[in-house]
């Protein structure tokens, strides 16, 4: 196929000589067209509001609950939302019961959640006082769960794997996780391991996370990114936790193979102190080397 392309790109697809000026002119503005597609295309990566344009107009009734946010506490427009709500959390009853409880002995604390899903303005309710972050891989969900409710602190992300890489990710990353040098974040930056969630907001590698909940991205179909970076990186931000406690991680859908063959490779079955349905509830120390994976995370 190389020699291929080599042969295509010899073709002259202009064989007569162009006038001097004419390319000039064409090659300022080409480079300028390319600037501005690459700022488009950047600027919509990281800034979800670029595309509010794509998004569709807010009912009558969404459009009461964001407005309430401005004048009423948040737990009476918590209560009105989920009251007048047709979309109810995706999690039963107990299995957000366990999550509640903890958040309630350790509030306020760094909750940071995976997926924006129709529970959002519940978690956040969850923990007053506190901070609740929540990262989202769809930036129209991003924008559009923001216009719904403008109290919540959220970010777009992108992940680089898919679910059918699953087992081949799981079998390398003794080979190509770990040892990130200098006094970093441990999982900042880190290109080489493609389990590791390196190009994150700086928010989420300045704070050790007491809490963190596991129930995004999708993970359903081969094509989707799957939650194995999420998993082997909630794992290392608790081995790399720097102020006193433990990280308690829940992950949602334990249902599901790769979920369960990655929170038993990276989690560890001897943290985890309990789980209801689809959810299991790990409790994680810090560890001295966070770095080490040379004989695995358990």
């Amino acid at each position: 196929m190389q020699s291929l392309i080599s042969k295509q790109s010899n073709k002259k697809k202009h064989p007569n000589t162009p006038n001097p000026n004419n390319s000039y002119f064409l090659f300022v503005i080409a480079i300028i067209a390319a600037a501005f597609i690459l700022f488009v295309f950047y600027s919509r990566q990281t800034d979800p509001r670029h595309i509010c344009s794509t998004v569709g107009p807010l009912t009558p009734a969404q459009t009461i609950i964001a407005e309430e946010f401005a004048t009423s506490s948040i737990p009476l427009v918590t209560i009105f939302h989920y009251a007048t709500a047709r979309d109810v959390p995706q999690q039963t009853k107990n299995e957000i019961r366990r999550p509640f409880d903890v958040l309630q002995s350790l509030g306020p604390c760094n909750f940071l959640v995976f997926g924006i899903g129709h529970d959002a303005l519940m978690w956040d309710a969850f923990n007053p006082r506190g901070i609740t972050l929540f990262l989202e891989e769809d930036p129209k969900w991003t924008i559009s769960s923001l216009r719904r409710f403008p109290i919540l602190r959220a970010y777009t992300v992108r992940y680089n794997t898919r679910l059918l890489e699953a087992t081949t990710l799981l079998s390398s990353y003794k080979k190509n996780c770990g040892a990130v040098g200098g006094d970093d974040h441990p999982l900042k930056d880190d290109r080489r391991c493609r389990l590791a969630l390196g190009e994150f907001p700086n928010e989420v590698y300045d704070r050790d996370w007491d809490v963190i909940m596991i129930d995004a991205p999708r993970g359903y179909i081969p094509a989707a990114p799957g939650r194995m970076a999420v998993i082997y990186s909630a794992a290392v931000m608790a081995r790399g936790r720097k102020k006193a406690g433990v990280t308690h991680v829940f992950l949602h859908d334990v249902d599901r193979a790769v979920e369960k063959l990655y929170a038993k490779e990276f989690l560890c079955m001897k943290y985890r102190v309990g789980g209801v349905k689809k959810l299991w509830h790990f409790v994680i120390p810090p560890a001295n080397n966070v770095t080490d994976t040379a004989h695995g995370f358990c």
